[in-house]
């Protein structure tokens, strides 16, 4: 009866798959590097099977990021209701995400600043990395070229919303969300409620879709940890050990240290709880190596499992995938001072709180896919005469870190949404009482 009951438990099956899936991608990818690093037959197997079985995943998940930003956004305005509540709760999430991404970066900087990764690197490997990744490092350097503070600003407020979409810009597709989310609640009209219900349907549409998707996860995450760890090898990871422990360190201390106590000060939770109800969309981040396309996983695991109410996390998981990037905060601010150790650019600790705020700030425009950090970090080297180059180095182990950082962005959505879902639930019980 037991064994039934547990094998009826579709979300213990899907779990146990992807970590099968997970276990299965990582030792056959690290097997097929060391035996046939060079085999013509990896390559085509990783080209042509693995590599399109997790992008086809990604693609799948990527179709429904925007349909579902939009209704969640709407819905969570429309659900929270009183303007002043919506303005708390906003206010609220802006506080969580700029303490904890100003603590996530302070890490980092102590850390990078201890352990002095970039002293340990041979000049001629960075040299031949550098060369080996010009073309797409000098691409990445040159993606904010003459794009202002101000312009930047600007352009969260769409001229076109289709086209914005169309081009994955979340920041201006949320803010014309909330702007329609908003006047929807002032209205109250037959019109807006039936575009309401409209609007919900679109995202049960979408949680279905999920579902769907979601049933491939195991089979995607073996192919894509394939593919990843069939090419990265131990050559690349032994010459930056130093860089990639002081990233993974500081994440760590993030994630294990800073999460906890916060929820458990303020979210009234406690770390295995939390981890537990979060694992679904932890291993999903993992995976992905995306915010925005573990975002339908995230939703549904901070209400399921984590019992924040719907229209908080609706608000705090869908800003927070965009907006709420601890992780990639971090790992920007050790980048940059690794790559002024490496080449030699002695910066000031006025310097390094520059570097600080500039990566707060930087992160939150970072877009929520893999990858979406390195615009932000070489507009930053340049800032401070590093040689936007550089990131040629970090680019061989950049997806692993990402995947490690996407965990800790991931985890500080659930976290925020604890804690802020947990304090409205009080000032739910204090209005009520007076």
């Amino acid at each position: 009866m037991t064994e039934t009951s547990v094998a009826n438990r579709p979300g213990m099956a899907l779990h146990t798959k992807m970590l099968i899936g997970f276990v299965v991608g990582v030792v056959a990818g690290i097997a097929a590097n060391l035996l046939a690093a060079d085999a013509p037959w990896l390559e085509g197997l990783i080209a042509y099977v693995t590599d399109p079985i997790g992008q086809l995943f990604l693609r799948l998940l990527f179709m429904l990021v925007m349909p579902l930003v939009f209704s969640a956004l709407v819905l969570g305005v429309v659900e929270i209701g009183d303007p002043r509540a919506l303005g708390r709760i906003g206010t609220k999430t802006l506080l969580w995400v700029l303490a904890v991404t100003a603590i996530a970066v302070t890490i980092g900087l102590v850390l990078v600043n201890l352990i002095q990764p970039g002293t340990g690197l041979p000049p001629e490997v960075g040299e031949g990395l550098i060369a080996a990744s010009s073309d797409r490092a000098m691409e990445i350097a040159t993606a904010r070229e003459g794009v202002s503070g101000i312009q930047i600003l600007l352009n969260i407020v769409p001229r076109n919303p289709v086209e914005a979409a169309a081009n994955g810009d979340l920041i201006a597709v949320m803010f014309f969300a909330l702007m329609f989310g908003i006047a929807a609640t002032v209205i109250r009209s037959q019109g807006t409620r039936s575009f309401v219900d409209a609007v919900q349907g679109i995202y049960d549409i979408c949680l279905k879709l999920i579902g769907w998707v979601i049933a491939l996860a195991p089979y995607a995450v073996a192919a894509l940890l394939f593919s990843i760890t069939a090419k990265l090898g131990f050559d690349v990871l032994v010459q930056l050990a130093r860089f990639v422990g002081t990233v993974l360190a500081a994440l760590a201390i993030h994630f294990f240290v800073v999460f906890p106590l916060l929820l458990r000060a303020f979210g009234g939770m406690g770390p295995i709880t939390f981890l537990r109800g979060a694992e679904p969309a932890l291993l999903t981040a993992f995976s992905t190596s995306s915010s925005s396309a573990t975002l339908p996983t995230t939703l549904k695991v901070t209400v399921d499992n984590l019992g924040v109410p719907s229209r908080v996390a609706r608000f705090v998981c869908t800003l927070g995938a965009t907006a709420n990037m601890n992780g990639t905060a971090l790992f920007e601010g050790i980048t940059v001072l690794f790559l002024a150790q490496f080449f030699g650019v002695e910066l000031t600790i006025a310097q390094q709180v520059m570097i600080l705020v500039l990566c707060i700030f930087g992160s939150i425009g970072a877009a929520g896919v893999p990858g979406g950090s390195l615009p932000v970090i070489a507009m930053i080297l340049a800032m401070f005469g590093i040689p936007p180059e550089g990131i040629g180095l970090i680019l061989g182990v950049d997806r692993l870190l990402d995947m490690c950082r996407t965990v800790v962005n991931v985890g500080g959505d659930m976290a925020g949404s604890v804690v802020i879902g947990r304090s409205e639930g009080k000032a739910e019980s204090l209005q009520q009482a007076a």
